[in-house]
């Protein structure tokens, strides 16, 4: 089940690898609080670095703006179509953006999606929530995150909208 509250605790998810020598980093991927760390480092001190990832973790999702009822509702039945139900996130709403149609913060998981498309179609804000819930598994936009993507059957059409949007501002929106 989906979270949206500041108490939730993700899996985590110790990556330890040679190439890390001193750093530690942490992300939350399609819910997974996932610590990378240096091999050579101590159980002890990976699981101290845990503690301290996930406390950084939760102050960033305690950050973020509440969810918006309607874009969980419409998330929800996205992501139980298209992604199995696998994908987790902390918050989604509505922000006050011209640049940009969404955001998703991929280390805290947060998704964003611009004001303005609150009265767009319905397939169009579906289309743009689909690209943030992809973002919650590939970061980037490389040829797995637009295979994702390309599950929504009206992916196509929705870009087309968008661009014509983009290209004329005063005619569709």
């Amino acid at each position: 089940m989906q979270t949206t509250d500041s108490s939730f605790t993700p899996p985590i998810r110790i990556l330890a690898t040679r190439r890390r020598r001193r750093t530690v980093a942490a992300r939350l991927r399609a819910g997974v609080l996932e610590v990378m760390v240096p091999a050579s480092m101590s159980i002890a001190e990976r699981e101290r670095w845990v503690e301290v990832m996930r406390t950084r973790i939760e102050r960033q999702m305690r950050r973020h703006r509440p969810t918006d009822e309607r874009l969980e509702r419409r998330a929800h039945a996205l992501n139980a179509r298209y992604f199995s139900g696998r994908l987790r996130w902390t918050s989604v709403g509505f922000t006050d953006t011209q640049s940009l149609w969404g955001s998703c913060t991929f280390t805290s998981g947060a998704i964003r999606v611009a004001s303005r498309l609150a009265k767009f179609p319905e397939w169009v804000l579906d289309f743009v929530l689909m690209h943030e819930l992809a973002h919650l598994v590939h970061s980037d936009h490389g040829p797995a995150f637009q295979e994702l993507l390309d599950r929504y059957p009206l992916a196509e059409r929705a870009r087309g909208y968008l661009l014509a949007v983009e290209q004329a501002p005063g005619l569709m929106a």
